[in-house]
Order: C-alpha cells, then structure tokens, then sequence
C-alpha cells in the first residue's frame, strides 16, 4: 500500500492521542493523530454504503462507489461530497483500502475481484450474518466469528467495522470530536497498523472509533450482543464488549428480528430510536 497522502487543512483529523504499541504510518506517526487521505474503494451503496461514500469523501478521501446494478444507478446524492461512481472492478484496483457493504451472503460473489486486489490493501467487512437470510453457515453455527469465516472465504486478512450500528443512526446521529454523547465504534483486525487506519476512517465518518482487538473478538460486536445496534459513547462500550455472551447472543439476535417482524412485518426497518431501545432491552 502506497503512504497515505497529506490532507488538505480543511478536512484534519483531530488528534486521539495514541496508545502504547498504537502502529504507525512509513512516516513514524500513528495514522489517528495525522491529518491523511486515502484511495477507497466501496462496494455496495445501501444504506451503510452510500453514507460511507459521502462520509469519507467529504472527509477529504478519494472514494470510489460501486454496486451490483452499475455505476448509472448510483444516485446523484450520494456523490454530492465528491465520490465517483464506477464499476465494481475499477473500486477496487489503484485502491489503498476496499469496503465491503454488502449483504453477508453476496461476499462469496465479490471474492474473486478481492483475490486480485494487492496484500498490502486494507479489506474493511462491514457485514453481519443472519442464518434465515444467508441460508444457514456450519461453521458460524458452530461458534466461528463472522468476519473470521469471511477472512477465510476470501484468504486475506480483513477488518470488522461499522457493523454495529443500524443505517438510521449511522447517517444521522455521527457527532463532532469530543462531543460527551459520540457514539463509539468497535474495529476488530489481527493487524495493529490495518485495524489503525480503520479506526483512523471511522473517526472520519463521525463516530469514536475503539480498539475490539483481534478479529476473532470480533464476535463480541455481532447482532445479539451489547455492541450491536445500542448507540454507546466510549465509556459504555468496554462493557458492552467484555460481557457479550458467546451462547447467548444468537438467541438474542433471533428474539430481536422476531419481535421487529412482529410488530412491523417482514422487510421493514423499525427508526433508530426503536431499534436502538430493542437491541439495549434485548442484549443489555
């Protein structure tokens, strides 16, 4: 991966204060306290993708958007902060990170475009799994992290983030730096440096990004646990993960989508506030 260039003053990141160990750029600065930009890349423009185009566009990123359907049917809004909509194959080539914002059972379908993109590129799984959607996984069902059965599929290493918060608040309740009520996110990666500058972009999209650790924590942030889908500051969010239970949370995922198809029928998304006061009664 070619060093992230410097950002224009106009879009800086401000600065987190690293951690003992906190990895750093090839030019000896932790990629959270440097203002930076990168080439992205983003597969799938649903609601989680399309605000991550705007997002990190606006925060001066150079981001390129692509979808299943073509680069016509992007909508002009979506680029509006200077994302450029392209075929899946051009996202990800010339890229220093790849996001993948799709449904949990369409990644087997982008692996083979994955395979071709560089080792040194950052791949950033933003996906979840739901067995009566994604047609039932052995392994997953046996107990196997997510995005460590995705990092299996697609034989790289891969980052687990933005996946603990709903489309509703993700577009609308990102807050400035140092705001008391920012919601945090966990980031989960077996690479220091990789899960670095994906809390680096995190940080971008608006929200305080934490260290999950490695990605076969990464359990600890799926639907059904006390991460997901609860809207927490940094100073909650330790908790939510240390008490996430391994047993439990699958039960819980499934009460959850049950009392949501219940009370507004299949395919329907309840508001933030809704889900965000389900998921905390639910998991919490």
């Amino acid at each position: 991966m070619t060093p992230p260039r410097p950002r224009s003053a106009a879009a800086p990141v401000a600065p987190q204060g690293p951690s003992p160990g906190t990895p750093v750029t090839e030019t000896g600065v932790p990629f959270r306290t440097r203002s930076f930009t990168m080439k992205i890349g983003i597969l799938g423009t649903g609601n989680i993708g399309k605000t991550l185009t705007r997002r990190l566009s606006a925060a001066g990123h150079e981001v390129k958007a692509a979808n299943s359907r073509g680069p016509e049917t992007i909508e002009a809004d979506v680029l509006a902060s200077g994302g450029r909509a392209v075929t899946a194959a051009e996202a990800v080539a010339d890229v220093d990170a790849v996001v993948l914002s799709i449904p949990f059972a369409r990644i087997s379908q982008v692996a083979p475009l994955i395979a071709k993109v560089p080792a040194d590129t950052v791949v950033i799984d933003t996906s979840n799994y739901f067995p009566h959607r994604d047609n039932g996984i052995a392994a997953i069902e046996a107990g196997q992290a997510e995005s460590v059965w995705v990092a299996k599929l697609l034989g790289r290493p891969i980052v687990k983030a933005w996946n603990s918060i709903g489309a509703e608040s993700f577009a609308h309740r990102n807050k400035p730096v140092g705001s008391a009520d920012r919601i945090s996110l966990p980031v989960a990666a077996d690479s220091p440096r990789e899960r670095d500058l994906a809390m680096a972009l995190v940080e971008d999209t608006g929200f305080d990004a934490f260290d999950a650790g490695p990605l076969a924590e990464s359990w600890r942030q799926q639907p059904g646990t006390p991460a997901y889908c609860t809207d927490l500051t940094r100073q909650e969010l330790p908790d939510a993960l240390a008490t996430a239970d391994a047993a439990r949370s699958p039960k819980r995922r499934d009460l959850g989508l049950a009392v949501i198809r219940e009370r507004f029928g299949a395919g329907v998304q309840p508001d933030a506030e809704y889900l965000v006061r389900l998921n905390r009664a639910i998991s919490m």
